[in-house]
């Protein structure tokens, strides 16, 4: 049996209690590995570690840094196919997902925040003729990264590298649900020459380390992707100790689609935005609302292309859709699935676990599911489903469909399809949401901010704006 190790000090060890959490395999249900059920005890020496390395580290020159982590980006690319396989085993999604979407762009953020570690500039204010000041700006020291299981390796670098790119010392925690990658990348690390305690992680339970990270004094800083629930519990805790914080929470995120549209171009991309990753993924547009002049046509075609997915093995190359990250989220998904038709949603495809046979026979996978008939205001349409389930509702006027694209309590992410330019830069400038695409969906840019507003988080990552959270300004002024 595989045993997941935590990283810490650059050594790679058991948790202190020698206790341990049983690993399955989405699309098997069957336990593969070990993973650390790790403890407050843990997170304190990687804190320590942490702090013994930060001088050190704050002190290397930018370039070297960048060459560090350029070092982790090509070791990762020359294993590229390691880190798929772990990726697609421990998800369940497939492989030629992780392939040429996950694992590549992991890559990337190595690559971009090493860059941007030699680039970084601060600001300079001439007052007058009276005096200078300028911004100097220094890493925090010590920072926590938690990072979820729909992206696992892909959201925990990108914390971890813009932190280390700007000299902090680093103390992540990913997901226990989806350890390998994480464990994999700690390999990496020590085999480039990461000096130690630069990077620590450590698994385990959102309540054990999670929770002590969040309360430790010495971390400054916490960088979380999650649930609004969780996020909302480390806010409790770490805002009353000031440590700087950053919060991308759950979404619920509305996909317009105007009569006016690029049909071809709207139907291909919504199938995306639907199902990819099984809509596991926060930024899925599941609530589709559909202008009534094409509405039965978008629908029709919708669901012939839904029916079309192919469920299965997540290793096979012919997999459209795999499994469900575990069979607490497989339950969650089908009960959301009942409940919209208790609410009086019609279930136009899907509804129901997918039966496979052979390997995968008793695997967590959920047919891709479309459902109509459903108001706005349903608990379907208002909570966070994380799964490939999507409503599709019909609209007339714009003012109509900007209400209820607004009406949750979330705001991370829409999408809106159009060929009116005014319509397009007045409708998205009056969502609530942080992120908003114009016919097209999940086009990033790593030098734009990324997050929500509502009950999908505060902060903001991505480009300078994760490393001046990830740093301290200080003012100086000189009277010339």
């Amino acid at each position: 049996m595989l045993k997941v190790l935590n990283y810490i000090g650059g050594e790679l060890v058991e948790p202190n209690a020698h206790k341990w959490l049983d690993k399955p395999e989405p699309a098997t249900a069957e336990v593969y590995a070990h993973v650390p059920d790790s403890d407050e005890t843990d997170l304190w020496r990687a804190v320590e570690a942490a702090s013994r390395a930060f001088p050190a580290w704050a002190a290397t020159p930018a370039a070297d840094r960048s060459r560090l982590l350029r070092r982790i980006a090509d070791t990762i690319r020359a294993r590229l196919n390691d880190f798929a396989r772990a990726e697609s085993v421990d998800t369940g999604k497939p492989l030629s997902v992780a392939s040429t979407v996950d694992i590549p762009r992991s890559i990337l953020n190595f690559e971009f925040f090493a860059d941007a570690a030699t680039q970084f500039s601060s600001e300079a204010h001439a007052t007058d003729s009276v005096a200078l000041n300028y911004t100097l700006r220094s890493p925090l020291g010590v920072v926590g990264c938690i990072s979820p299981w729909n992206l696992p390796l892909y959201l925990f670098t990108w914390k971890i590298a813009p932190a280390l790119a700007i000299g902090n010392c680093v103390v992540a925690k990913p997901s226990e649900v989806t350890p390998m990658t994480a464990f994999l990348l700690s390999q990496v690390c020590r085999e480039v020459g990461l000096p130690p305690g630069v990077l620590n992680v450590v698994h385990g339970l959102g309540p054990k380390v999670g929770a002590a990270m969040s309360r430790h004094p010495e971390v400054r800083a916490i960088s979380f992707t999650g649930s609004t629930r969780v996020g909302a519990e480390i806010a409790r805790t770490a805002s009353p100790l000031f440590k700087k914080i950053s919060l991308e929470m759950g979404g619920k995120n509305p996909n317009v689609i105007f009569a006016d549209c690029d049909f071809d171009e709207a139907l291909a991309t919504t199938m995306r935005s639907s199902f990819a990753n099984q809509g596991q993924i926060c930024l899925c547009g599941p609530r589709i609302f559909v202008q009534a002049p094409i509405y039965e046509r978008f629908k029709e075609a919708l669901v012939a292309r839904t029916r079309a997915l192919k469920v299965g093995d997540p290793l096979e190359p012919s997999t459209d859709q795999g499994a469900l990250v575990s069979q607490q989220h497989f339950d969650k998904v089908l009960s959301y699935i009942e409940l919209s038709r208790k609410e009086g949603g019609r279930v136009l495809t899907g509804g129901a676990r997918a039966k496979l046979e052979g390997r995968c026979r008793n695997g967590w996978f959920v047919e891709p599911t479309l459902v109509e008939g459903l108001g706005p205001e349903c608990r379907t349409n208002q909570e966070e489903i994380f799964g490939p389930v999507a409503t599709l509702t019909p609209f007339e006027k714009e003012e109509e469909v900007l209400a209820w694209a607004n009406s949750t309590n979330y705001g991370l992410a829409a999408t809106v399809w159009t060929k009116d330019l005014s319509r397009a830069h007045r409708f998205a400038a009056r969502l609530h949401s942080g992120i908003v695409w114009i016919n097209c969906w999940m086009l990033r840019d790593l030098r734009t901010p990324f997050g929500g507003v509502k009950d999908s988080g505060v902060g903001r990552e991505g480009g300078h704006e994760v490393l001046r959270f990830f740093t301290e300004p200080k003012n100086v002024c000189v009277k010339l």
